[in-house]
């Protein structure tokens, strides 16, 4: 009877398990499908016609692979130029604020100084103002300044960033003490723990504020449009509005193309990153 009793535990347990793989393995694919349809909808689009693409009920998959909406893109615009801006700003905020956010962090986490906790309020403040508040005086700084014609006023706001700092902070914070102690006693200096002990135990805070970082830089709209006063200095996001109205209607195999471009270097650098950013967390993948 006791055997007979355990049996039935032991199948019901087997079951739970069982309907609780089936869940997980069921909602992992309904958040995969609800996060990844959208941009397969526009890389989709981007490959159909313009007669396909306004067909209802709409087709999941084009009839015929057409790359005349990839062509329009590259006649209308000058996407060499435009893509060169968008790199160049892209990558010099990345950098910049790298080189200032790193020791930002590790001053913050590591030291105590007079107006420390003045100054962290500062950074926790800017992140809660709103980047449209500044719009105005910023552009009549630069507007004294005379460098509106140059890609600067899209950089020089975002060298000092306070997300980053603050992210990376917090791991800075997690250093255990005895490593620290250990490093003082080999004689290393402050330059060497930075480098060799504080920068690959934030590794996965700092690529995380990299991503970030590039992402919404990559995608800016309204700072650039605010900003930019030549064409030669405009990103690739305000091209892609460009193009839409040259259009003069809405043909989605031509802009869907566009954004199809404009979101693959996102996705690239994202699928780089994303697997080092899961394993300096601590994620390791199941056998």
């Amino acid at each position: 009877m006791i055997r007979k009793k355990q049996n039935i535990q032991f199948s019901i347990a087997r079951i739970a398990n069982a309907m609780r793989k089936v869940w997980d393995i069921f909602f992992k694919a309904f958040m995969f499908a609800f996060f990844s349809f959208p941009l397969y909808w526009m890389f989709s689009t981007a490959f159909k016609s313009y007669k396909e693409s306004i067909l209802f009920p709409p087709s999941l998959i084009p009839g015929k692979v057409e790359l005349s909406a990839f062509a329009e893109v590259f006649q209308k615009i000058d996407f060499l130029q435009f893509g060169k801006n968008s790199i160049l700003v892209s990558i010099s905020v990345v950098l910049l604020q790298a080189l200032v956010s790193v020791p930002a962090a590790y001053g913050f986490a590591r030291y105590s100084f007079k107006g420390k906790k003045l100054l962290w309020g500062i950074i926790m403040l800017s992140l809660m103002i709103p980047l449209q508040i500044t719009f105005i005086p910023v552009y009549i700084l630069f507007a004294k300044m005379k460098i509106l014609g140059t890609l600067l006023p899209q950089i020089l706001p975002f060298i000092a960033n306070g997300y980053g700092i603050f992210l990376i902070r917090q791991s800075f914070l997690q250093l255990p003490k005895e490593l620290m102690e250990s490093a003082y006693l080999d004689g290393a200096g402050e330059k060497e723990i930075l480098t060799y002990i504080a920068v690959p135990h934030a590794k996965a805070s700092i690529l995380s504020a990299i991503l970030i970082s590039f992402i919404s830089t990559w995608n800016s709209y309204f700072w650039p449009f605010v900003m930019t006063n030549k064409e030669s200095n405009m990103p690739l996001t305000l091209a892609m509005q460009r193009l839409q109205d040259a259009n003069q209607g809405v043909e989605w195999p031509t802009i869907m193309a566009a954004n199809s471009i404009l979101t693959l270097p996102v996705l690239i650098l994202f699928l780089l990153l994303s697997k080092q950013i899961l394993l300096s967390f601590g994620y390791q993948e199941e056998k």
